[in-house]
């Protein structure tokens, strides 16, 4: 086992890996940017080291300071969470230069899968349902157009390099085609240094559902079942539940084998996520794989009761995993509690909170960094906490978030509690009848005086 890990990140997720490495006896160093100085992350860790200003390029984004970091306090591996370089090929490839374990995918697994137009012909290599679309990359814009015509509209432009939504387009017409091509390339450039495109057929009135997978050293994989991340926002998560409501027992056993194909013939080590479309007939269709663990990994821990950071740190030390798989033994949901002003587009809202009261009680559970005093820097993601609960059924999970809702209490900022507990009420949500495109048609209603 290792005997001290450094966390390469920041925030709820850094405070989370390092509440495991003390159960598990393991030392910790966190490392933080100056915004950072005050965060929870830096108080708990066993050692903390500064690696540069605010800015992700300066800071959490910069290998060498890690690296450094990691070397002068002997960490024998790094942690890398989830964002950043969770899924940097040259820094996993860094780390293993350096002697130090990188507790994620090999840089060769994250190259492989990380690109998105090779994933999918990997995956389909494997026998993995995929999207029908281009094979590799579309070299020109008349390529795209003639395969278009074949597949019949709507198709989805999709960047090779993209994640968050960006260098996405869905485009329902032929007339509508050169524009969307045209704006989807220059916004993959801008954020990825990456114009590659490829297209899939649009899978309409989809429902996003996940499987959890873990593989080890030794070539064996097994799936921890799956979450419905269908509400989105621009393609970000907001919320996400498991079981899906959406899932029938024959579906969770079909896709949970696919995933775990897919983990095993890859060789796949550590913890992640195979990510499928679902459409309207319950086909599934492989989207793409995130190598590291997910912001949403909570509820399926709670649902199979699993640390799944736990179990990374012993995958990526040599130990190897059951095989088991795992079904959901009951239901959870998780609310993204951002520092945004949902009655303005969710604009962030950063600056200092004055007041904080986390909720508590049966099946509650709160991920967060944050604290009353506590001021939230304007350079990084805005997502603040994790409201997850737990119960018997989905109608108590449901329940119980609204009563944890209205018992969390954020001043001095804005946050996406009221959105959240309008979700909870919205009648088709409660129903489980929702796809990705919820989101197009709900609109959040003014605050009341209770």
């Amino acid at each position: 086992m290792f005997k001290k890990i450094l966390i390469a990140n920041r925030g709820e997720i850094a405070l989370r890996v390092i509440r495991t490495c003390r159960e598990m006896g393991v030392k910790t160093v966190a490392v933080y940017s100056t915004a950072d100085a005050e965060s929870l992350h830096v108080r708990f860790a066993d050692e903390a080291v500064c690696i540069g200003p605010p800015p992700s390029s300066e800071s959490y984004l910069k290998m060498s300071a890690i690296l450094a970091a990691a070397e002068i306090t002997n960490a024998d591996a790094i942690h890398p969470g989830y964002g950043f370089l969770s899924e940097n090929a040259k820094f996993s490839k860094l780390c293993e230069k350096h002697g130090i374990k990188f507790i994620g995918a090999t840089s060769e697994m994250i190259s492989k899968m990380g690109d998105k137009a090779s994933a999918r012909a990997t995956m389909k290599a494997a026998g993995v349902p995929t999207i029908p679309g281009s094979e590799g990359l579309l070299e020109t814009y008349e390529e795209a157009e003639k395969l278009a015509d074949e597949m019949k509209y709507p198709v989805m432009l999709k960047a090779t390099a993209g994640g968050g939504g960006k260098g996405m387009r869905a485009v329902y017409a032929k007339s509508n085609l050169k524009n969307a091509w045209d704006a989807a390339r220059q916004e993959a450039f801008a954020c990825f240094g990456n114009d590659g495109m490829y297209m899939e057929k649009l899978i309409e009135e989809p429902r996003h559902i996940e499987i959890q997978i873990i593989g080890d050293s030794f070539g064996k994989a097994c799936h921890l079942s799956e979450r419905d991340c269908s509400i989105q926002r621009r393609h970000q998560k907001l919320t996400e539940e498991a079981p899906s409501p959406f899932m029938t027992t024959a579906l969770r056993k079909k896709m949970g084998e696919a995933a775990v194909k897919a983990a095993e013939y890859i060789s796949y080590e550590g913890a992640g996520t195979i990510e499928f479309l679902v459409d309207k007939h319950r086909n599934f269709y492989f989207m793409e794989m995130n190598t590291r663990i997910q912001v949403e990994h909570p509820i399926t821990e709670q649902v199979i009761d699993y640390d799944l950071i736990y179990e990374q740190i012993k995958v990526a030390a040599g130990i190897p995993i059951s095989g088991k798989n795992y079904f959901p033994k009951l239901h959870s949901i998780e609310c993204r509690i951002n520092a945004e002003d949902p009655y303005k587009d969710f604009r962030p809202s950063p600056g200092k909170i004055t007041t904080l009261h986390i909720p508590g009680g049966h099946g509650i559970r709160v991920d967060t960094h944050v604290y009353a005093g506590y001021t939230i820097p304007p350079n990084y993601d805005s997502m603040i906490a994790k409201l997850i609960t737990t119960a018997q059924t989905r109608e108590e999970a449901i329940s119980k978030m609204k009563r944890a809702l209205d018992e969390f209490v954020i001043e001095g900022i804005k946050t996406t509690i009221p959105f959240h507990r309008q979700l909870m009420d919205h009648p088709d949500y409660v129903a489980g009848n929702y796809t990705t495109a919820f989101m197009e048609g709900f609109e959040i209603q003014p605050e009341t005086d209770k």
